[in-house]
């Protein structure tokens, strides 16, 4: 018996949404077709590059809100989680303690044009207790 898609995690790296967001779109479809319910996660790092940036939890989960908004993921349940530190870890510890069923993510970083899998997706991939579903640029 086939295993049931219920909850499905598609971390955004919200540095590089604008230029190109395709695991997120592919996360919505498979949530749509799989009655899933998505949860839409960022991290935010340690220390931020930008002085500006006094919360960088509170920063983060408003630049989230306005890409989920901007982007609306038509009849499925989305949550949306902003957790801080190294990404590759806080993606496969999400996942884990949700119980996530399938990680949906970006091969790399849409600047590099390579071919190659990313270090967080290859970490994620290892780690990780679910499957993961690598989407190509």
């Amino acid at each position: 018996m086939p295993r049931q898609t219920r909850l499905i995690l598609c971390p955004v790296n919200l540095r590089h949404v604008k230029i190109e967001h395709l695991a997120y779109t592919e996360a919505v479809e498979m949530a749509q077709r799989r009655g899933a319910r998505l949860i839409v996660a960022t991290v935010a790092p340690e220390m931020e590059r930008n002085l500006n940036i006094r919360d960088s939890e509170a920063y983060w989960a408003e630049e989230l809100r306005r890409f989920v908004a901007a982007n609306p993921a038509e009849g499925v349940d989305v949550e949306q989680i902003v957790r801080k530190g190294a990404v590759h870890r806080q993606i496969v510890k999400l996942a884990s303690e949700r119980k996530v069923d399938l990680i949906v993510m970006d091969a790399a970083n849409p600047k590099v044009q390579d071919s190659l899998l990313g270090t967080t997706a290859s970490h994620v991939v290892t780690h990780a207790e679910c499957s993961v579903y690598v989407v190509r640029g």
